[in-house]
């Protein structure tokens, strides 16, 4: 692989844009910050020429893979009417009325652009709705890069202190001052640590925000009963319990995570592959709930909401995933079942410890000797992150592009040669380990 123009690229993009990239994600990609001309099914395509099978699929909206046919289609038939109307029309009804019939939790609905800024209005909605400011947020987890959540999304140990009671960490400079006296920090999966946090400030707690699957950490599943638990005391304690799947939505099961899991959330986050790849964001929740936005008590707005690209992309993707009796996932969780378990034969073969964990079309591949990871700490203590590094480099220069943190994504469009060719790959990188 050569990449001398991607490097020229990024020299000139130095003079324009912070940092040379668009987002401080793409910062750490090595190299360099890659600069790409086009993407089509499961393969992106450089400035020098490189041809790669692509794994990261725009941090994971692109669940049918890049620029299908049908969807440019659809969004280009669909600006014909316009593109922001500031005014209603019949596609986000129809949308809605979609998403009422396959996420559990989708008794109303509203729109966003991104997944930062529809968090903001669940923390804003539940509390309104309990009168309470307290919010219980997790080690590890992403809620999005605003003041009020950004903190211990990625910490030192040292920063973090003690585990039962760990100490709001900012993710970044800047941060305003004072943001984090309402923020509860806790380890995931562990409800005896819960409780006892709840003991002290239930009366307080307007919402426990938790992405479902620890997708942002090591896609790290619940505990069996752990999210049964959390849910009961939500219950008892009128908390609001709100579930990020701007991941999970959309993509480890056409009800997102909440389906698969049989947890029903008070509210719920959902971007990435609710449009595949053209930006959109949802909360949705119960009708007590978001009766609050219905009748203005709580204020959300936004002059991009519902913009016509975007809910024609969401309509298209939708009945793309409804068809054929869930085909789309069937064939995510093979193509990635059959990458996960050649994974860990090629690692035995060549007696690397590796780790593979997390649902089929959302996992996991970590260098380490645990048997599990089961929240933050364990990864942060217990991975090799260099060395998956390392195999991420090698991999880029067989042509297969992944992300740095471990998480693979499939799509509609990756096939059974892709994945051959990509375990022939990772059995050449391996063996130089």
């Amino acid at each position: 692989m050569k990449f001398d123009k991607s490097r020229k690229l990024y020299e000139r993009s130095m003079n324009s844009l912070a940092g040379g990239v668009g987002s401080s994600v793409r910062m750490s990609e090595q190299p360099v910050p890659l600069f790409f001309e086009r993407g089509k099914g499961s393969h992106l395509y450089d400035v020098d020429g490189n041809d790669y099978i692509d794994y990261v699929l725009g941090q994971g909206p692109d669940v049918l893979g890049h620029s299908p046919d049908f969807l440019l289609d659809a969004v280009s038939l669909g600006m014909q009417d316009g593109q922001i109307l500031s005014g209603q029309h019949e596609k986000e009804i129809h949308v809605s009325e979609m998403i009422q019939q396959i996420v559990p939790s989708a008794e109303l609905v509203r729109y966003g652009n991104s997944g930062s800024e529809i968090v903001q209005a669940a923390l804003r909605l539940a509390r309104g709705y309990t009168g309470r400011n307290k919010i219980i947020k997790f080690e590890g987890q992403f809620h999005g890069w605003l003041d009020s959540v950004f903190y211990s999304h990625a910490p030192s140990l040292e920063d973090a202190g003690d585990y039962n009671s760990p100490s709001p960490v900012p993710s970044s400079a800047g941060i305003a001052q004072g943001t984090a006296a309402d923020l509860l920090i806790l380890p995931w999966n562990n409800i005896e640590v819960l409780k006892t946090c709840l003991d002290g400030y239930y009366n307080e707690i307007a919402a426990i925000i938790t992405e479902p699957i620890m997708c942002n950490t090591n896609s790290i599943l619940p505990k069996p009963g752990y999210m049964e638990e959390v849910r009961r005391l939500c219950d008892e304690l009128s908390i609001v319990l709100i579930f990020d799947e701007v991941i999970t939505g959309f993509r480890v099961g056409l009800g997102g995570a909440q389906e698969l899991l049989g947890i029903t959330p008070d509210l719920s986050t959902f971007a990435k592959a609710i449009a595949g790849g053209f930006p959109l964001s949802m909360l949705a929740g119960k009708r007590d709930i978001m009766n609050l936005i219905a009748d203005g008590t709580v204020w959300h707005g936004g002059t991009a909401n519902s913009n016509l690209m975007a809910m024609s992309a969401a309509e298209a993707t939708l009945s793309k995933l409804m068809e054929n009796d869930g085909a789309v996932y069937k064939h995510l969780y093979s193509m990635g079942n059959i990458l996960m378990d050649g994974i860990r034969d090629i690692a035995r073969k060549h007696e690397i410890d590796v780790l593979i964990q997390g649902p089929a079309p959302a996992f996991c591949m970590s260098f380490t000797n645990s048997e599990e990871i089961t929240d933050y700490r364990s990864h942060k203590l217990n991975v090799d992150n260099e060395k998956y590094r390392r195999f991420v480099e090698g991999m880029l220069n067989k042509g297969i592009r992944l992300m740095e943190r471990g998480m693979w994504f499939t799509s509609a469009a990756h096939t059974e040669e892709d994945v051959q060719k990509t375990l022939a790959a990772a059995d050449e990188v391996l063996a130089g380990f």
